[in-house]
């Protein structure tokens, strides 16, 4: 089979497993935003942030250095055992610690003590599903990775559904009865949470086959190479948290108590609608890195890996403006509470800069082959500054603004860097002419519609007629290749 259309296949499978979950979240923005005020939406998106940022610590790397010792060692069962103990340990002792010490990690993260156990319970069992979910992504088996996520975030939906909509329904309808008795109020964002964990739970219950399946072996010296591999991944990645959800606690710092959260909760609301280039991003990542690793060794990679990206910037440029052309129909539809809508204008900017970062993680192929991850560390670091310092000096001055340009600023500065940095170390032969072409002139259509013309749909839409033409033309042969036509 092409090895494009391999790719593709796979993202597309991925993408199921991406887009599905978080389209079945994403219903939860309106649910959320329709019982809590922005305040309270404000809290419960902390705490996801805080997720974000612990979920990264506690799979230390893990993730990709699996996948380059499962490719490069021969016997692939050692590395599976390996890291298999050494997230199983992990996870333990952080859960064991965290509940020791429950109110310092409650304080650390300024949440509810109501809130801390489920967040620690959530964290470990999210762990513990690292490399069981990576060994299907290695083995090739998107469809039951699909099925499981799926499941997992259909569940928390339902639940969600059940005790912020049902629960309390059924409860005042009949005061004497079961639903009465376990119904509990004010207890929106602790409801939030349980459903969480009991999704969660039944994850790693799903996937837990992997535990009682491996012979365990453990392999210090190989440990440690991982390890070592890992370690700048981590760095990276917790640099790349903080790029991503850090401006949230920064917001909850630099901000007046008495507005900060409501602030906080118009933000993420507003960015949620950025949330399929995320989408996009993260399904072609989850498709696109085992394939740059299995087909290193490959006649001629880096000619195969300049037309990924090249497909990339194409389709990520397609969303990017068909997103803008219908903010409008999409904000009524998924924040429908008006209070939340002055926060729209962050969403061009968060838009681009998930862009910029799904090129940038498309551009990074040549450090992670190159066994030079330290780079992705550096540059990730880099990008870390940036948001922090542009956060901390403008917060006090434009609010939640600031943290939207931070983002866009580390993200294209990332993109840039990696780009500059993967000439010297491993050349890759990007169609730049046609990239700059198609990226910049989706940004133009984009700034037309939303800003000149003021988000007026029938404008937006010929604008991005017109944009699909261009690509049709200029590419519309090479594109059926890989997504219509079938090999003999």
């Amino acid at each position: 089979m092409n090895p494009l259309k391999k790719l593709f296949k796979q993202t597309l499978i991925y993408g199921l497993a991406t887009v599905m979950p978080r389209m079945l979240s994403f219903l939860l923005v309106p649910l959320h935003t329709d019982v809590m005020n922005p305040g309270a939406y404000g809290e419960v998106s902390l705490v996801f942030a805080w997720f974000a940022i612990f979920n990264v610590v506690l799979a230390y790397g893990m993730e990709t250095a699996f996948f380059r010792f499962f490719n490069k060692q021969s016997d692939k069962s050692l590395v599976v055992s390996t890291a298999l103990i050494s997230m199983l340990s992990t996870s333990i002792l952080f859960m064991c610690f965290a509940y020791v010490f429950k109110t310092a990690f409650g304080n650390l993260l300024e949440v509810k003590s109501s809130l801390v156990g489920y967040i620690i319970l959530i964290l470990g069992l999210d762990a513990l599903t690292v490399v069981p979910f990576a060994w299907l992504r290695a083995n090739e088996k998107p469809f039951k990775y699909s099925v499981i996520k799926i499941l997992s975030v259909a569940v928390n939906l339902l639940l969600n559904i059940f005790f912020l909509t049902l629960l309390p329904k059924w409860a005042t309808k009949a005061p004497n009865s079961y639903w009465a008795e376990i119904f509990i109020a004010n207890f929106q964002i602790e409801y939030v949470f349980i459903a969480n964990v009991i999704s969660s739970a039944l994850a790693l219950i799903l996937i837990s086959g992997l535990y009682f399946e491996v012979k365990y072996r453990f392999d210090r010296s190989l440990w440690y190479q991982m390890l070592k591999y890992a370690a700048p991944v981590m760095i990276a990645g917790i640099a790349f948290t903080i790029n991503e959800v850090f401006d949230r606690v920064l917001l909850q710092k630099l901000l007046p108590e008495d507005i900060a959260k409501a602030e906080i909760g118009k933000y993420s609301a507003c960015r949620k609608l950025a949330v399929f280039m995320t989408l996009f991003g993260t399904a072609f990542r989850l498709g696109v890195e085992p394939f740059f690793f299995s087909h290193a060794n490959s006649e001629n990679p880096q000619k195969t890996y300049a037309q990924i990206t090249k497909y990339f910037v194409i389709l990520g440029a397609v969303i990017f403006l068909t997103v803008l052309v219908f903010a409008d129909p999409l904000k009524a539809l998924l924040v429908r509470d008006e209070a939340y809508w002055e926060a729209l204008k962050v969403v061009p900017l968060i838009l681009l800069a998930a862009f910029c970062l799904g090129i940038y993680h498309n551009l990074s192929v040549w450090y992670k082959i190159t066994d030079r991850t330290k780079f992705g560390a550096y540059i990730s670091s880099i990008g870390a500054v940036l948001t922090l310092s542009i956060n901390v000096l403008f917060i006090p001055k434009i609010g939640y603004m600031a943290s939207a340009w931070a983002t866009l600023v580390a993200y294209s500065t990332m993109m840039v860097l990696s780009y500059y940095f993967g000439k010297k170390y491993y050349p890759i032969p990007y169609n730049l002419r046609k990239i700059v072409f198609y990226g910049g002139l989706s940004i133009l259509f984009a700034g037309l519609s939303f800003y000149v013309f003021n988000r007026n749909i029938i404008v937006g839409s010929i604008l991005l007629l017109v944009f699909l033409g261009l690509v049709y033309k200029l590419e519309g042969d090479n594109l059926k290749v890989i997504f219509v036509k079938r090999e003999d």
